[in-house]
């Protein structure tokens, strides 16, 4: 999947169908003059809803549907007979994925299970045809009701990244190198800023066959919680995320004050995020003679008393299995 083809907000404007109108008809015979009312109740109309798939990574294929609108139900008939249901429209979105009103924003409700489905819009209902209405003193109503109007709603498709661990850093930290080496994910990797614009996921694969996944969130900035850069954008993907790494680079000209601002960003955002479990990882290790290391460890030391931390290089490929395994632990505590 090319960095074009993520998408992970989309406006659609949904209607479900009308129902069917009721049948007035009165029942036709040979020998029989006068039949009672014999119409049938009219079909309801098409739903609308939404199925979590987990084959489904993104919006795109959204992207360019502005409407969807199922269909209206049958009119009732003779003999009692109902009409037929309007067909429901089923819209197929990535586990992640949140529903809010165009207008109010608000939540309208999320799919996060493979094959859960939602009903967005019920289609309205059908008309009850007029034997329904017959009494002792009205042997021959004449009269069926209308099917009810269908739902309209404009909404927003919103997707979070569903994933274990979520990579938090400044832009060039190395979270891409990092989730090249740790899975089979290919990220867009260079030595520049803001080499990964959308979030990319990867599958770790750890002892006994058992594995995580891990999100790879493009580099936050400060101010990235008032929508800086593409502050939001980037940040609701770590919603999701169970625990946090924190990613910052050794040649950083003071780590704690990086880890802080990114802190920061994230409590700006949502408070709640601070809740999560975090892990700081100082990558680009192989730079460091031991020394140095020895140097940063005693500064380190005092600055995360209350957080894990450890050192990583990922083109090196030291410590890689050391943070897996922290990492297996966290998640599994």
């Amino acid at each position: 999947m090319t960095e074009g083809n993520f998408v992970d907000y989309v406006k659609i404007y949904v209607a479900s169908g009308k129902g069917g109108k009721g049948s007035s008809h009165l029942h036709r015979e040979k020998y029989i003059d006068k039949g009672g009312p014999d119409g049938g109740d009219g079909g309801r109309g098409g739903h609308i809803i939404l199925k979590g798939s987990k084959n489904l990574w993104t919006l795109y294929h959204l992207k360019f549907t502005k409407h969807v609108k199922a269909g209206h139900g049958g009119d009732g008939g003779s003999s009692r007979s109902t009409g037929a249901d309007g067909e429901d429209k089923i819209i197929e979105v990535p586990l992640g994925t949140v529903v809010k009103d165009k207008y109010t924003e608000e939540t309208l409700f999320e799919i996060t299970e493979d094959g859960e489905e939602k009903v967005l819009a019920k289609g309205g209902k059908g008309g009850l045809g007029n034997w329904h209405f017959k009494s002792s003193t009205n042997q021959t109503p004449r009269y069926a009701q209308p099917g009810l109007q269908g739902e309209e709603l404009d909404i927003i498709l919103e997707l979070k990244v569903l994933a274990d661990v979520g990579l938090v850093g400044f832009p060039n930290a190395g979270k891409s190198t990092l989730l090249s080496v740790l899975t089979a994910a290919k990220p867009k990797i260079a030595d520049y800023p803001f080499t990964t614009l959308k979030p990319n996921l990867g599958i770790v694969a750890y002892r006994d066959f058992q594995s995580f996944v891990i999100a790879d969130i493009p580099g936050i900035i400060e101010g990235a919680a008032e929508g800086k850069g593409l502050g939001h954008y980037f940040l609701r993907h770590i919603e999701r995320n169970s625990t946090l790494l924190f990613l910052v680079p050794a040649d950083a000209p003071d780590i704690k004050k990086e880890y802080d601002v990114l802190l920061d960003e994230l409590r700006r955002y949502n408070p709640e995020m601070l809740d999560k479990d975090r892990l700081i990882v100082v990558s680009k290790a192989d730079m460091l003679d031991e020394e140095l290391k020895a140097e940063m460890k005693e500064e380190l030391d005092e600055a995360f008393k209350e957080h894990d931390y450890m050192f990583i290089s990922s083109v090196a490929q030291q410590g890689l299995q050391e943070l897996k395994d922290k990492l297996w632990k966290m998640l599994n505590e």
